[in-house]
């Protein structure tokens, strides 16, 4: 048996095999495209952020993101530090943290959905509570404290213990009246209150319960019967008093112990109850020098403000945080507002709030001087409705790393955003402007101005909803672009400030450009400065701007129309530069000519110029501009439109060149350019995508299969791809070399925005409603994908990128992934053919170096041949060894070299004879079965030495059976009827006729065999040189100018 312990330094030991994962089948993967990670989310969700303290140096803020919870720190500026994984099987309902864990539960059993309580530390699932089997309603409030876990559904309240995570009981609330007993308020504690709740209903009763015991205690009644259901609870800091808010607007601070009202403020009204209360606890802020103790917070969600209450003397309001939060807008839920959940932080000047636009802040309080009103500490925040279009940023320079790091994204909610997709603390939303001061200098945050109903709100001061993004970085200066106060959008018509050419220059200007939604003005943004531009650009009839686009080197913009026309802007001083078609005057018709005389470089390029048959002026699109595209060298601009009309415009006279005419067959809804090919893409109203290359004005793909209105589509960064998202929630990508559909991935929801970064190593995606932006990593770079084409049948519904990333494939894993068997039998393998017909003489794989090196092998070795033997050295080393270490004598030494070389010759001699027995019997079995194909890949595997020696070793035999000489003349002649192996048989029988020439002249077998094959080489031979003459005379026929 073989020793089991291992002898020797022990190895480290290395991983042969990744982690073991569950087999998926192809059906649930996308062959090109992996799910990466979503971004753009904070606390899109209703459900209230929650916070614990650790230790006495920072505070963790826990959000629901939908199935996932993100963690942050507030000592590193609201820092993303956790993603649990894995995701809830449903969408989280409520949270709480306590301690190093995080309670979260999912899931409603009364709409069909499993339902559950997970606990977290550190972002890992670490236990679950049991839920009992009769629970039919959702949780929407979980409370730790002492040894309870609480959770408060519709009507009950389940108890667990928090030590052993068993439950303990469940307490009903009892009905009067039908939904009486619903707990609206939820549930919440009071400090020195052993094991006692307090649930608010919507009668407007709180409820004292033991949950030791399972018994109600008592009930506080409302002050009146008007007040309506109970919105919300809070103790306060001074013990046995709580804050109740009612839906009809009260907010009453009752004493509990003696059930006595001690203090009443109408905090809300009754379209907009009070539903979020905090109390601050480090013992300043009220007073008029703030020194006093006894702050409120209140918050609603049918509203953006916190208001700040002094409780002292009867209670005043100190002030409003005005629009702390986005407000609800009158535009329809899509876009969210209202603030969710305010908290003062425990014995801090700090507040936190969240609201229902998809945003978390931290704000402060300043001391020295003092203010009621907090200052805005950290933020963290996202799109507040869905986005509705994407774009890449382009890299600034060759190499640079930018192109590939930041995306931006245009959204409902009326703002832009860049995204970095390396660090999520780096991602901003680029100004536009204090809009809240400006709507503090217009009235619009005064309260009898909200109430006196839907006026001006704080969304009329942006821009409208961004529809189209264009950008260059060519030309942007960074952070140093335009320095000092610059006017925001001025109109370029009515400049309130003059441009200063000489500082735009050396700093640089705006580099991105965006249409808006219903408006007539372009408006372009500082990428560097992360800000609004200088610029805001009128269509020029007045109508709304439909697209943009930017020249390649960042100086002009190009502004679409939905009325058809089409004006170019410089981005450096704001002017008007061209419109296409041109309008001309006299004067400017004369300028133009004498321009095209001095481009035209002879008389034939101005004929060509003249014959194109458009006039100058002409030309106009008479329905929206969809796409517009300026060519890599600022020579075109395409344009494409509803009319079904591509037109190509001179750059610099804005005079019509070309048109491609589809109408009225198709409209044109959109294109996308790919500089590198040349080649322009358009989207049609008949749901397909035509490329059309510039340079010829061909149409030379056409793509079709989406089964509903084409949302976008783009390029791949190297051109190879097209990728589409329709209305029938497909995203399909076709290979522009075959034209053929190689991958498709059908999502749950329709697609509305794409894009590709420059790198090729990210595919972004908007999904229709959503706030979040989903990633997805392109596998090609770091494994190979099969191309072949796919069927409409075989495409699945595939789950997309989350939030924490679960299920997805970064680049590092999906390089060390093993490729699975499905893929391999998915593969459909070429067919290996040795000859593609019988009439044409094929050459072998074999490299020429070798078939070469054996027609010159003599030259080589006489050449390779030493001139001298080897030299011992003069002088023993200095380091010889003394008599008594002295080893075996040099005559020991000698007899053991002669020993091993007879041995390695002997072992050389066997392999030998093993090879020649191996050459003569597939010989020998090719001249017994006539085929001599074994035989020939013998030999064709054989280096150029060995198959010299083997040539040599050919022996006559006794007779023609055993002639080795004759088998292999006709081996080469059956090679040569077949018409393989061309080249190699000329070699071999080169080296077989210079080594065997004596014993061919002596033998009349083999003599007749020679002249077999001489007789088929010569035949060969002058059929070649007639087809290499026929194809020869051909191609001086087509390259003679006279034909």
């Amino acid at each position: 048996m073989p020793h089991s312990e291992h002898e020797g330094p022990l190895v480290k030991r290395q991983k042969l095999n990744s982690v073991a994962k569950p087999p998926s089948s192809s059906s649930q993967q996308s062959r090109i495209f992996a799910p990466y990670r979503t971004i753009g989310l904070v606390s899109p969700t209703d459900v209230p952020f929650t916070t614990v303290p650790l230790g006495n140096t920072t505070f963790q803020v826990t959000t629901s993101i939908g199935q996932s919870l993100q963690t942050y720190d507030l000592k590193r500026g609201l820092n993303l530090v956790f993603m649990t994984r894995p995701q809830t099987p449903a969408t989280i309902t409520a949270t709480c943290a306590w301690k190093q864990k995080v309670f979260a539960a999912w899931g409603d059993s009364s709409q069909g959905s499993e339902q559950g309580i997970w606990i977290f530390q550190r972002g890992k699932k670490v236990s679950e509570l049991q839920l009992p089997s009769d629970l039919r309603q959702p949780i929407k409030q979980i409370l730790v404290f002492g040894s309870w876990v609480v959770a408060c559904g519709l009507t009950r309240i389940e108890v667990w213990q928090s030590a052993t995570l068993e439950h303990y009981t469940t307490l009903f609330t009892m009905a009067s009246n039908k939904g009486d007993n619903e707990l609206t308020g939820g549930i919440c504690t009071m400090p020195t209150y052993l094991n006692k709740i307090f649930a608010g209903r919507r009668n407007g009763w709180v409820e004292i319960w033991n949950i030791s015991t399972g018994k109600l205690i008592y009930t506080l009644l409302p002050p009146s019967p008007r007040c309506g259901a109970v919105t919300c609870m809070q103790p306060t800091p001074a013990l046995s008093l709580m804050a109740i808010a009612y839906a009809e607007g009260p907010l009453v601070i009752q004493n509990v112990l003696t059930d006595k009202k001690v203090l009443e403020v109408n905090a809300g009204t009754e379209d907009a109850p009070v539903t979020s209360i905090s109390f601050r606890t480090d013992g300043v802020g009220a007073g008029q020098d703030g020194r006093k103790d006894g702050v409120m917070a209140t918050a609603t969600e049918f509203s953006g403000d916190v208001t700040f209450w002094d409780l002292n003397k009867g209670g005043r309001i100190m002030g409003v945080l005005r629009s702390a939060h986005n407000p609800p807008t009158q535009e329809g839920t899509s876009i969210r507002g209202g603030v969710s959940k305010i908290e003062f932080l425990a014995g801090q000047p700090v507040i936190v709030t969240s609201g229902r636009d998809n945003s978390l802040k931290t704000w402060i309080f300043d001391e020295t001087p003092f203010s009621p009103i907090p200052r805005t500490l950290h933020t963290r925040s996202g799109h507040a409705a869905p986005v509705t279009c994407l774009k890449f940023l382009p890299s600034d320079f060759e190499g640079a790393e930018a192109g590939n790091k930041w995306l931006l994204s245009g959204g409902r909610d009326r703002s832009l955003w860049g995204w970095s997709l390396r660090r999520d603390g780096q991602s901003t939303e680029l100004s536009q402007g204090n809009i809240r001061k400006k709507a503090k200098k217009y009235g619009i945050l005064d309260s009898s101005t909200l109430s006196r109903g839907p006026t001006t709100t704080l969304d009329d001061l942006k821009a409208p909803e961004i529809t189209c993004i264009a950008c260059s970085l060519n030309r942007d200066g960074g952070i140093g672009a335009m320095p000092g106060k610059q006017v925001l959008w001025q109109k370029s018509q009515n400049q309130k400030k003059p441009a200063d050419a000489e500082v735009s220059a050396m700093t640089g200007w705006e580099s991105v450009v965006t249409a808006h939604k219903d408006d007539s003005f372009a408006r372009t943004w500082f990428w560097g400065r992360k800000r609004a531009g200088r610029w805001a650009f009128q269509t020029g009839d007045s109508e709304h701007v439909s697209t943009v686009a930017m020249s390649p080197c960042g100086t002009f913009a190009v502004i679409g129309s939905v009325a058809g026309t089409i004006d170019m802007f410089n981005l450096q001083s704001g002017l008007h530069r061209q419109r296409f078609p041109s309008k001309l005057t006299p004067a400017q018709a004369k300028k133009v000519k004498m321009q095209q005389l001095r481009q035209a470089d002879t008389v034939v390029q101005l004929q060509a110029r003249s014959a194109t048959g458009f006039l100058p002026g002409t030309g106009r699109h008479t329905k929206a501009v969809t796409g517009i595209v300026v060519d890599s060298m600022n020579n075109n601009v395409i344009s494409c439109s509803l009319d079904g009309k591509v037109k190509f415009w001179e750059f610099l006279t804005g005079n019509l060149v070309e048109e491609i005419d589809w109408a009225p067959m198709t409209g044109i809804t959109g294109s996308r350019y790919h500089a590198a090919n040349d080649l322009i893409a358009f989207s049609c109203d008949d749901n397909s995508i035509r490329v059309v290359d510039i340079e010829t004005k061909q149409t030379i793909r056409e793509f079709w299969g989406c089964q509903g209105k084409i949302n976008d589509f783009i390029f791949s960064n190297d051109g190879r791809w097209i990728v589409a998202a329709s209305q029938d929630a497909i995203i399909r990508v076709w290979d522009l070399p075959t034209g053929h559909l190689i991958d498709a991935i059908r999502l749950e929801k329709s697609c509305t925005a794409l894009a590709f970064s420059a790198t090729g190593e990210y595919l972004a995606a908007a999904t229709e409603g959503e706030l979040g932006v989903n990633i997805w990593n392109n596998k090609t770079l770091f494994t190979h994908v099969p191309t072949r084409q796919i069927s409409e049948e075989s495409i699945r519904q595939i789950s997309g990128p989350t939030a924490s990333g679960e299920g997805g494939q970064g680049m590092l894993e999906g390089a060390f992934e093993e490729t699975t068997s499905q893929e391999a039998e998915d593969d459909v393998a070429p067919p290996s053919l040795d000859q593609l017909s019988a009439d044409m003489m094929t050459l072998s794989l074999v490299p020429r170096s070798r078939w070469q090196t054996l027609l010159h092998l003599d030259l080589i070795k006489q050449r390779n041949k030493p001139k001298e033997a080897p030299k011992a050295p003069e002088k023993a080393p200095f380091f010889l060894p003394s008599i008594a270490n002295t080893g075996p004598s040099n005559l020991e030494i000698a007899q053991s070299k002669t020993d091993q070389d007879q041995s390695l010759s002997r072992i050389t001699r066997f392999d030998h004879k093993r090879t020649e027995q191996e050459f003569a019997s597939k010989l020998q079995a090719g001249a017994s079965s006539g085929n001599f194909d074994e035989f020939i890949e013998h030999l064709k595997s054989l280096s150029p030495a060995t198959a010299d020696l083997e040539l040599r070793s050919l022996v006559t035999g006794d007779n023609d059976e055993s002639n080795e000489l004759l088998h292999f003349i006709r081996a080469m002649t059956s090679r040569l009827v077949a018409r393989r192996d061309y080249e190699l048989t000329q070699a071999w029988m080169a080296v077989f006729l210079r080594l065997h020439f004596d014993l061919i002249l002596e033998s009349d077998t083999l003599k007749n065999a020679l002249a077999e094959w001489k007789a088929h080489q010569a035949q060969e031979c002058d059929r070649l040189n007639n087809l290499v003459s026929y194809c020869g005379g051909v191609v001086n026929f087509l390259r003679s100018p006279r034909t």
